[in-house]
């Protein structure tokens, strides 16, 4: 039966940790990583009603999209609904697992299902993170280059676009003199200066996923002290960021673009700016909260943009000069722009466990209700 820890790995593998935003908590949050799970229950917020229904199914594990603790608690009692909540959650031996903007970021995350729910098409990244690669280079024995080269390619290095374990070798000649106090591979300590038959290896790595790599060299590497350098390149965008964009297969009015995005979201009242005249086919997402890319979007060259969390000054980014809409921003909630995201979990996770039960809460977890006035 599967740890909580290895149902983690590919998670983390596929949304690495590292790529969150700063102010994030993502990860652990409450329980035992060797605890054994059977069954989990998915939700995009850990909420009272989810840990009953975690415990009427006999769920060992939730898996939340938003953590329930974001900054640190100075204690865990039962006042606070945070602190209440996570002793509730020890209480009853049910750990929590939170996977957030880490898996905003990830290609083929939140926004990439967001932008499939709305029906685009050719969805691709909307705005990558710059400058948040590094190119590690290392030396190594040629009757090891394969041990190490695979080593640090399951680590995660030389992802490239669509391509996995990309990297460049060259041979050449490595020269070192053993200390006294040194356990050399090739020679002995105190001993004359080695001449070895090596290879260099040329990896891009980003940034986050630059540890475990490192880790997973230095245990294959047979060198005592191992060799490497890494060195920032800049100007390069990586394939994680946040955002989406795509097409729908035609363009369509923007009364029946909003209905699509109502429908499909099952959203309730849109809060949107744009042209009413307008026609939308070039569509760009971003599940949650979104605002900061307005501009990203239009430049983008996007008919639209769907996402949440708008303020009313933001709204005036889409106009130009002349006050004329150029292009239509649709704010269609926090929760229903991301709802999506536990179906996600759900068959991201089922695939790969097929021993385990994964359930879809029922609930909806968000706190948030609109008024549509009194019948």
């Amino acid at each position: 039966m599967p740890t909580i820890r290895d149902l983690a790995q590919p998670l983390e593998a596929w949304a690495p940790p590292g790529s969150a935003q700063d102010y994030d908590n993502v990860g652990l949050q409450v329980g035992d990583a060797h605890r054994d799970v059977d069954t989990a229950l998915i939700a995009l917020d850990c909420t009272p009603a989810v840990l009953a229904e975690a415990q009427a199914l006999g769920a060992q594990l939730i898996i939340s999209h938003h953590p329930l603790i974001f900054r640190r608690l100075s204690s865990v009692t039962a006042d606070g609904f945070v602190s209440n909540l996570a002793l509730r959650l020890a209480e009853a031996q049910v750990a929590l697992y939170s996977i957030h903007t880490n898996l905003d970021a990830t290609p083929g995350g939140v926004s990439f299902a967001l932008a499939e729910q709305l029906g685009l098409r050719d969805i691709d990244l909307l705005d990558g993170f710059d400058d948040s690669l590094v190119k590690l280079v290392t030396f190594v024995p040629q009757d090891h280059f394969e041990a190490v080269r695979s080593a640090i390619a399951d680590a995660g290095a030389g992802k490239i676009g669509d391509y996995d374990a990309c990297a460049f070798a060259t041979d050449g000649n490595g020269y070192f003199q053993p200390g006294d106090a040194a356990n050399p591979h090739t020679g002995t300590a105190g001993g004359d200066l080695q001449s070895v038959s090596e290879r260099r290896i040329e990896v891009q790595v980003e940034r986050w996923s630059l540890r475990p790599v490192l880790s997973a060299l230095k245990a294959a590497h047979p060198y005592e002290e191992v060799a490497y350098d890494v060195y920032p390149i800049k100007g390069k965008t990586s394939q994680a960021g946040l955002g989406a964009i795509g097409h729908l297969d035609e363009a369509e009015s923007m009364d029946h673009f909003l209905a699509r995005v109502k429908e499909r979201l099952n959203a309730g009242n849109l809060r949107w700016a744009g042209d009413p005249e307008g026609s939308v086919q070039r569509v760009a997402v971003c599940g949650g909260a979104g605002s900061d890319f307005i501009g990203t979007a239009r430049k983008a060259g996007a008919d639209a943009y769907v996402t949440s969390d708008i303020t009313y000054h933001q709204y005036f980014n889409v106009l130009d000069t002349d006050g004329q809409a150029q292009m239509a921003v649709v704010d269609a909630g926090h929760y229903e722009t991301e709802a999506m995201t536990e179906q996600l979990l759900k068959d991201y996770l089922t695939e790969r466990f097929p021993d385990v039960t994964f359930h879809r809460t029922q609930h909806r977890t968000s706190p948030m209700r609109t008024f549509n006035g009194v019948d």
